[in-house]
């Protein structure tokens, strides 16, 4: 057995995401020098190097891509390690990995809140990325738990819807269709849409929309994140799609402006997710029993 360990194992994966020494120690809240060391150190353990620079950034070797799948894999064995162990300590210990699509930052801080309150012990990690990467941390079981707003219909996963994901289009107070009642959907064909990056939900549902209603969708600006959409909608740049979950300040101020289209808002749901044959630990289904029985009834009270 070489001689290496699980810590500079993490900062290896830690530095090939991130693609950054930097980035990887910031992460991580150690140094550049102790990073760049454990890099170091595991390399030479198997006396090949793992790691390149690529202009400002760090790439990988090609033993190092064969080195990262597999360290992928051993970490995602020794966290179901942890959860059978976590068996022994019941909900006086535990750790939760959870990853969400960045719509549900609206809410999940206060839920993370409420449960804390209920269940003081377990410590959460969070993780918020746009679906098409939470649905990578899912299959590479980087996370315990997903929440995102349509199931995975690739990985062999277990889905529980939990809330409701209204999702409406918007525009600023002042647009010539605020003016309008139970306008068609075919009324939108003329405007322009500021959307979501390739890889988020909401774009994958807006399109789905569009194309179900025969409307082409005429995208003015691509944009990779609800604030900076709300903030280009305000100015006049074009309308939007968006989960209402995320705008109910904006409503409530009159600053955003919901347009009365016909068939919508559309209603989704927003789901718990694991793979099936994850072992959760205590903590763990703690806290997607929390999310079920009580996610749903907060989440409206609260947005």
């Amino acid at each position: 057995m070489r001689n290496y360990t699980l810590k500079q194992i993490q900062t290896f994966i830690e530095v090939a995401r991130e693609r950054s020494v930097s980035k990887a120690a910031q992460r991580l809240f150690v140094t550049q020098p102790a990073v760049s060391m454990q890099l170091r150190q595991l390399e030479d353990a198997f006396g090949l190097a793992l790691v390149e620079p690529v202009g400002r950034n760090i790439g990988l070797t090609p033993a190092g891509e064969d080195f990262l799948q597999y360290a992928i894999a051993a970490m995602g064995q020794l966290k179901d390690l942890e959860a059978v162990m976590a068996e022994h300590v019941g909900m006086r210990k535990g750790h939760i990995d959870l990853a969400i699509v960045s719509t549900a930052k609206y809410f999940m801080p206060m839920l993370l809140v409420r449960f804390g309150k209920q269940f003081p012990g377990p410590d959460i990690t969070l993780r918020i990325d746009n679906r098409e990467n939470v649905l990578g941390m899912l299959a590479r079981n980087e996370a315990d738990l997903v929440v995102m707003g349509r199931a995975p219909k690739t990985l062999d996963c277990e889905a529980v819807p939990f809330a409701t994901n209204p999702l409406a289009i918007i525009a600023a107070p002042d647009h010539p269709l605020t003016r309008r009642k139970h306008l068609p959907f075919s009324a939108l064909a003329d405007y322009g849409f500021v959307v979501r990056e390739q890889g988020s939900g909401t774009r994958a549902a807006m399109e789905r929309l569009f194309a179900q209603n025969e409307v082409p969708l005429k995208a003015v600006m691509e944009m990779p994140s609800n604030e900076t959409i709300k903030q280009a909608v305000m100015a006049g740049m074009g309308l939007s799609f968006l989960s209402l979950r995320t705008i109910r300040h904006e409503l409530a101020s009159g600053h955003i402006a919901l347009l009365d289209v016909s068939g919508l808002p559309m209603m989704g749901n927003w789901f718990v997710t694991h793979l099936r044959q994850k072992k959760l630990s205590p903590a763990t289904q703690a806290f997607k029993s929390f999310l079920i029985e009580q996610g749903g009834p907060l989440i409206d009270a609260w947005a």
